[in-house]
Order: structure tokens, then C-alpha cells, then sequence
């Protein structure tokens, strides 16, 4: 039983009738249960201050449809409303000092405050009295008819409101109080009941940050095997890397030594090693990195903003969790699309910079200024965005896969342990030793799909250079050649070494991606 205002004790019989008569109120066809479209319009008509929010609806739908199948029935109404209203009340009693029933105005101020962070505290105190005031009004309905009346807030207005409203970190006021002030702004929801709301930019560049710091981190523990991969692209002098075998070298020169046949792998190896030592490993590291970083962050960052898009437009109202795999893989495809455009003039000077003669005396950053010239003075800014369109479009299938298998894995995975666990799926937490492999088999996939348009792109971004001379009318151009003189095992020249760089970049960058999204709360 609980007290109420003026003393007087509700039992459990009424209780009921007043979930009952809430229930009706908003089973406004006497059905008996509830759809979603139907919660929308008893908000509409009741004029709920969240009406116009379909995404705080939709959280608070999921929270009240405890059986999960999509419709809330009285005896499910009464588990959330029960539930939700335990929350409530040990929250008000926090306020009650007197317990008389009522809270001020001044409390409810220093209660939101110490919900947030000393930033956000510091916000919440300054905010005038009318402000508080305009909020109160809003959220509970009010209509003081006294100044007296206007500076509280008796229990039966806190619960009544506060039951049909999501959570934010614990508290249903904390979520009302952040909408209200920032009514102009985008939420973000999760679907189990707790509603985080974000400034777009804040939250957004968090993604950003995240994307491109994982980038740099896994691009520089792999940058000898990407080295060597752009070697074994650049130099057509070199026998194919895919499925090549001393068998046919002995085939084509049968008195050659046996002995002394190496793999192309190993012959670049050496070839490099010879050439310049371990830096000739990191040769164009300085600049990947400095590419890396923006490529990651737009990759990762505009995958996050895709997805929302795409769920908006297939009318899940922005809940990613629950958007189609296809959606899925066309986000992940116009987010690889974005960060190769973005990044594709620094990306082209870095494969030049890397075809460059390894004993020439021009070494780092005197390299690279001296090679940009050299380039903007043959052919302008065209010659930085020599085969981007080939680039954009090989990298939307290999973005797609990239990501999309990802994040399909990610899903299943969490829906699989959920069931296996019996818990909800937000509390299933996924150790770094399965994302490691989630992301090598997702990169695998991607990178060996796309790898001959790869291929010929950083063929027409490095002609006419010192590793790989010859020069291409176009893409045409490039494909005939290059399977005219080295057939269709050229195109996959380089695939070994790139593989067993993407593997463990792929691989380190999705565990720096998803680490640093749990240390920056952005999930």
C-alpha cells in the first residue's frame, strides 16, 4: 500500500482500478491491448507533452510490451506500470524530506543536477527560476492557479507523468527535463527502455574521434605489410602472389634452380630490406597515418550517421538495432564511399611517395613535398584524383561487406548469447577475444571481393613512376594490360601480403573502434 497526500493510504484493489483506468485511457478502442500506432494516438489526444516524439514513444512501447510480442496487454501494463512505479516513488521519497507529499521546486533543481556530470551541474543551477518553472508546467500538466501551488509538486503529478516516460540513466525526470531542453535536437534511443539524449555534434564527433584513432592505431601495427603490398602491386616484373607455385616456375624454365627460386613474397622482402633496411618497411607510414586518420573517422563516423538515416527512412524510427541487414550493408557501403572521396588525393601521393627509388637522397618530408610538386605540375589537381572513380566504386562493396558483416556478426552474436544467457540483449557484453575475429573474417571478406579494382586503381594512381612506369588511358586501359601481360592471376598480385595485413588491422582497428566507443559512453 502506499501513502499519499493529506495521509491517506491507497490499497491494493485501488491501485488496480487505477492502472485499469490509465490502461482505458490510453486503449482509447477498448480493444483490450495496444499497438504502438495506438500509444501514438492517445499521446496525440491526451496531448502528452512527448507526443511528438516517435522515438521516446517507441522506447517507452518496448519498456510496456514486457512479453515482447508487439502489442501491450492490461497484465503487461500492469508489470511496467508496477514496476516503473516502485522506481518512482523510492525517487520522490529522496525529495520528501517532511513527507508530507509535495516537493519544491529548488529540490527538484538540485536532483537533476546531481544527475550529471560538473559541467552539466553547473548548467542545471543556472537555470532561472521561470525556466525550472516553464519545465514543471510542461511536463506535469500544470495550470498553477496560485503562486503557492505553482512552487511544488504533490506525488499523484510526478507519478502520473513520470509512468509514461523512458529513462535516462535511472531517471524518468532526468530524461523529461533533457527533451525539454533540448526540444530543437535529435534522440538517441535504446530499445530497452533508457533514453539517452545527445547534442548531434558532440555525440557525433565522439564517433569521429573514435573512427579515426582506431584507424591510425591498427594502420601503424601493420604499415610493413601494407608496404609491401603496394610493391607487389606497383611491379609487373614480379610473378603473381595468387596461387603461384615453384611447380610453374619449373614449368615455364625448366633448367632453372629449384634451389634458388623464391616466392615473389620473399623476393620483395628482400628486395627492400637490401634497398633500405627496416624504414624501407615504413616507407609513406608518416603520411598513411596522416591519411588514416581522417579516412577512419569518416568510414566509422558516417557509418553511424547512415545507419540512423537509413532507419529512419525503412521507419524504425532511428533504432539501428533493429534495421534490415540490407540497410545495413548499403550503410556500410556510402560510408566507405565518403572517407575514400574524402581522403583519396593524400591516399594517391602515398602510393607515389612509396614508388619512388628507395637509394635516391631524397628521403621523408623533402620526399613528399618534392613528389606533390612534381605531380600538381604535371597535371594539376586531376592528377591527385587519377582513378577515383574506379576507387569509389570499389570501395562501396568492400565498405558494405566490411561493415556490414560486422555488424551482422555483432547482432547475431548478441542476439545468440541473450537467448543462450537468458538475459536482455543490452546486457550482453562481448569480450575482445570475439571481436578480433569478427573483424578479420568481416575485412577477409570485403578485401578479397573488391581486391582486383584495388588493384588497378593504385596502378593508375602510381603511373608513371620509378616502381611502375608504364602509363593508362583509363580503367579499360589498365585491365587489359594488366591481364593481357600477367592474365587473372595478375589482378590478385599482392593479395597474400594484403590479406595478412588486413586480417590483424581490420582485426585491431574494431577493437580499438568498439573499446573507445564504451570509454566515451557513445553506446
Amino acid at each position: 500500500m502506499e501513502a499519499r497526500e493529506g495521509g491517506e493510504i491507497e490499497t491494493d484493489e485501488e491501485r488496480s482500478k487505477r492502472y485499469e483506468k490509465l490502461f482505458r485511457r490510453l486503449d482509447m478502442e477498448n480493444k483490450g491491448q495496444l499497438d504502438f500506432e495506438g500509444l501514438k494516438e492517445a499521446f496525440k489526444k491526451d496531448n502528452h507533452p512527448l507526443r511528438q516524439n516517435d522515438d521516446a514513444m517507441a522506447v517507452l512501447f518496448h519498456a510496456m510490451d514486457t512479453d515482447n510480442d508487439n502489442v501491450i496487454s492490461f497484465e503487461d501494463f500492469k508489470k511496467y506500470a508496477s514496476m516503473a512505479e516502485s522506481q518512482i516513488e523510492r525517487g520522490f521519497q529522496k525529495l520528501d524530506l517532511d513527507h508530507d507529499g509535495r516537493i519544491r521546486l529548488s529540490e527538484v533543481s538540485q536532483y537533476l543536477a546531481q544527475l550529471n556530470s560538473k559541467d552539466e551541474e553547473t548548467a542545471f543551477l543556472n537555470q532561472s527560476k521561470s525556466s525550472l518553472s516553464n519545465f514543471v508546467n510542461w511536463a506535469f500538466y500544470r495550470k498553477p492557479k496560485s503562486e503557492e501551488q505553482a512552487s511544488y509538486i504533490t506525488y499523484d503529478q510526478w507519478r502520473d507523468f513520470l509512468m509514461l516516460v523512458p529513462r535516462k540513466e535511472g531517471s524518468r525526470l532526468h530524461a523529461a527535463y533533457s527533451y525539454f531542453s533540448f526540444m530543437e535536437g535529435d534522440m538517441d534511443l535504446s530499445s530497452e527502455g533508457d533514453m539517452t539524449l545527445i547534442n548531434d555534434f558532440i555525440h557525433g564527433f565522439g564517433f569521429f574521434m573514435a573512427g579515426g584513432i582506431s584507424g591510425v592505431i591498427s594502420r601503424t601495427c601493420t604499415a610493413p605489410l601494407d608496404r609491401l603490398k603496394v610493391f607487389l602491386i606497383a611491379r609487373t616484373d614480379l610473378s603473381s602472389t595468387f596461387l603461384n607455385s615453384k611447380e610453374k616456375v619449373l614449368a615455364h624454365n625448366p633448367h632453372a634452380n629449384s634451389s634458388k627460386i623464391r616466392s615473389p613474397i620473399v623476393k620483395a622482402i628482400r628486395t627492400l630490406y637490401r634497398q633500405g633496411g627496416i624504414r624501407a618497411f615504413y616507407v609513406g607510414n608518416g603520411l598513411n597515418a596522416i591519411k588514416v586518420f581522417p579516412e577512419s573517422s569518416m568510414k566509422f563516423g558516417s557509418f553511424e550517421v547512415t545507419k540512423k538515416l537509413m532507419s529512419r527512412l525503412e521507419g524504425t524510427k532511428g533504432e539501428t538495432e533493429n534495421m534490415s541487414k540490407l540497410s545495413t550493408y548499403i550503410a556500410g557501403g556510402l560510408a566507405g564511399v565518403v572517407s575514400q572521396f574524402s581522403v583519396y588525393p593524400i591516399d594517391t601521393l602515398k602510393f607515389r611517395v612509396q614508388c619512388a627509388p628507395l637509394d635516391d637522397e631524397l628521403k621523408g618530408n623533402k620526399l613528399l613535398f618534392k613528389t606533390a610538386r612534381d605531380m600538381y605540375r604535371a597535371g594539376g589537381l586531376r592528377t591527385f584524383y587519377r582513378g577515383v572513380l574506379v576507387g569509389v566504386t570499389g570501395i562501396f562493396p568492400y565498405a558494405a561487406l566490411d561493415l556490414g558483416t560486422f555488424s551482422a556478426l555483432k547482432k547475431w552474436y548478441i542476439a545468440n548469447q541473450a537467448c543462450k544467457l537468458s538475459i536482455p540483449e543490452d546486457q550482453v557484453s562481448i569480450s575482445n577475444l570475439i571481436v578480433l575475429p569478427m573483424g578479420a573474417f568481416s575485412g577477409t571478406v570485403g578485401a578479397t571481393v573488391v581486391y582486383p579494382v584495388n588493384l588497378l586503381r593504385t596502378r593508375l594512381q602510381a603511373q608513371g613512376t620509378y616502381a611502375h612506369p608504364s602509363t593508362y588511358t583509363g580503367f579499360r586501359d589498365v585491365l587489359s594490360r594488366t591481364v593481357k601481360a600477367e592474365g587473372i592471376p595478375g589482378l590478385f598480385k599482392g593479395l597474400v601480403p594484403n590479406l595478412l595485413k588486413v586480417c590483424p588491422a581490420v582485426s585491431i582497428s574494431y577493437l580499438c573502434y568498439e573499446n573507445l566507443k564504451k570509454f566515451m559512453r557513445l553506446e
